[in-house]
């Protein structure tokens, strides 16, 4: 594929890179190619905090530990940055900013010559505060750099043989907190919980939005996609009610709408889009 080609090129030119990796289905592709152009002169390196998922730690390192490339674990401490907790609209800057902090050194370190991350051709125009913090700290995005949209990607991701190439999008779990409600440990806990329950199920696109609520306690909104909304009707829906109930969730609703990037900031008004 010429894109991939592209992308060879790129990474050739960096000399040595640091990838910050998640095991998403960008960082993956970044990752394994990089591992091919550059050898032992590339490091992907994964930032362990309360917002990643267990699982998404453990796939990720298998899928590294499966395609031989070099993987480090740095703890990053976003939690405990107030600009970061307090969840503005710009809560991905302070994660990016905590995430380049621990790379920048890290680089140095070990003698690479560059810091990449997966914002991709597709990424172009959204709204990306964590690109603010890639720029301020000089990090290369060679996905961009080689015109790879999340298409092409995902193209080259099944080319290659990677497991991501179908992989859904998986940003981190304090993007299930609406802005401006605070983002805890305990909240991120209980969605991680309520998300891989809803996975056992079966269900592939899912999002728990977990919303403050009044006195009784927290409210869970489900988002799953439109094509598996049906399954959340009658006795799955009582089985997963109870299921978040008991992890400490007050009211259980699912958007009837489905799955919807951003849709945090819209709760539904009309209670009848939900199911009680």
């Amino acid at each position: 594929m010429e894109q991939i080609d592209s992308l060879r090129a790129v990474l050739r030119g960096y000399g040595s890179c640091v990838v910050a990796y998640s095991g998403g289905v960008d960082s993956v592709l970044l990752a394994k190619v990089a591992h091919e152009e550059l050898g032992d002169r590339m490091l992907a390196a994964i930032a362990d905090s309360p917002s990643l998922p267990r699982r998404e730690l453990e796939e990720a390192q298998s899928i590294a530990a499966e395609f031989g490339f070099p993987l480090e674990i740095l703890r990053t401490e976003e939690f405990s940055n107030a600009d970061y907790a307090g969840n503005p609209m710009n809560r991905c800057y302070f994660c990016k900013h905590e995430l380049f902090t621990h790379l920048k050194p890290l680089a140095r370190e070990r003698g690479f010559a560059v810091i990449a991350y997966g914002e991709n051709a597709s990424d172009v125009g959204d709204w990306r505060p964590g690109a603010v913090a890639a720029e301020e700290f000089q990090v290369r995005a060679p996905l961009k750099e080689a015109r790879l949209s999340k298409d092409a990607i995902r193209a080259a991701s099944r080319a290659l043989g990677l497991p991501t190439a179908a992989k859904p999008a998986m940003p981190c779990l304090s993007s299930r907190i609406p802005y401006g409600e605070e983002v805890t440990r305990e909240k991120v806990a209980m969605i991680e919980q309520a998300e891989n329950m809803l996975r056992d199920l079966g269900f592939t696109e899912v999002r728990v939005r977990h919303h403050q609520g009044g006195e009784g306690g927290p409210k869970a909104r489900i988002e799953v996609g439109k094509d598996e909304l049906e399954r959340l009707r009658d006795e799955t829906f009582e089985r997963t009610e109870a299921s978040l109930k008991a992890i400490g969730y007050n009211t259980v609703d699912v958007d009837r709408r489905g799955y919807r990037r951003g849709s945090l900031n819209t709760v539904p008004a009309d209670e009848a889009n939900s199911a009680e």
